[in-house]
């Protein structure tokens, strides 16, 4: 049996294994998806199913649906879910799941900017390096020199980022300044966000849900798994690293979204997607080990940096 100081060691890393190949393939889900309903009741259906599940969990494990800093909880919800999801959506709608999409992940850009005023965390001395490799594999996965999508779906696609890291520093700055249930934080996260994307949904003339027993697959799977389990693994991955290290260790996200696509869609890998995928891998296997090298010399718990993946 592991010890339980290591299995605490590896627990972030596999949350991040988790949330990266998950959210990876939601991609493709959402692509299989959007076959069978449009996209703004798409995000809608699985906002609600995840909110749906999070109030069970909560419940099942006994926990009180009090929200707490409702101020704070209700940001967070307005801008991480609805913000993040509708955005995302409508670039989505605009430019298509290509390269567009993609710019999502531009948000560990925007989360390094934000986290250093706001948090006072700072990327120092060698994980510059980390960072640069991680950043220059997604640049490379981008290209944003190849992308031919309007000027607006692009504006959509980094808008949707910019939710997704304001979100995070939100959720960082509230977990500094007041204990928090991580689970009914996420679950109120949802819940609130949910509610402008039903009315969205309902108030846009769009074609009416095909509830097969193929997308009511889909959907269980976008509520359960995308949504609910990953956005409560995101929050705990949060409150145990610092947000730019965090943001940048879920740059598999896009790998696995990828490797995912190309196999499930039998396309072509590209030269520059490789490169960027070695990059990235490269970079976060660099930044677990001078966070490990770091904690190795402060005498500081391990569990508190990531472990290499």
């Amino acid at each position: 049996m592991i010890p339980a100081p290591s299995l605490a060691r590896w627990l972030p890393a596999l949350a991040l294994i988790v949330l990266s190949c998950t959210w990876g393939y939601t991609w493709v889900l959402l692509k299989q998806g959007l076959a069978y309903a449009s996209p703004f009741a798409l995000a809608a259906q699985r906002c609600v199913g995840g909110a749906l599940a999070l109030v069970l969990a909560v419940k099942l494990t006994g926990r009180s649906l009090r929200m707490v800093a409702p101020g704070p909880t209700l940001a967070i919800g307005l801008v991480q879910v609805t913000g993040f999801v509708a955005f995302q959506t409508w670039a989505l709608v605009e430019g298509g799941p290509g390269k567009t999409a993609v710019l999502i992940f531009t948000m560990p850009i925007w989360t390094l900017l934000l986290a250093w005023p706001i948090l006072g965390e700072r990327v120092r001395g060698k994980q510059w390096i980390a960072a640069g490799s991680t950043l220059a594999g997604l640049l490379l996965i981008i290209a944003p020199w190849n992308m031919h999508a309007s000027l607006f779906s692009k504006f959509l696609g980094l808008s949707a980022a910019l939710c997704w890291a304001v979100g995070t520093i939100l959720i960082k700055r509230l977990r500094s300044r007041q204990p928090v249930d991580l689970l009914v934080l996420t679950t109120w996260q949802m819940i609130v966000g949910s509610v402008p994307l039903v009315v969205l949904a309902a108030l846009l003339p769009e074609r009416a849900t095909d509830w097969s027993s193929d997308y009511i697959a889909i959907i269980s799977f976008l509520s359960v798994a995308s949504v609910a389990l990953c956005w409560w693994l995101w929050i705990w991955i949060l409150d145990r690293v610092p947000a730019w290290e965090a943001s940048l260790s879920v740059l598999g996200t896009p790998v696995v979204a990828i490797l995912s696509s190309r196999l499930t869609l039998g396309e072509d890998f590209k030269t520059s997607e490789i490169a960027g995928i070695l990059l990235i891998g490269g970079g976060l296997a660099l930044l677990s080990l001078f966070g490990w090298m770091a904690s190795r010399r402060s005498g500081a718990p391990v569990q508190r940096r990531l472990p290499p993946l």
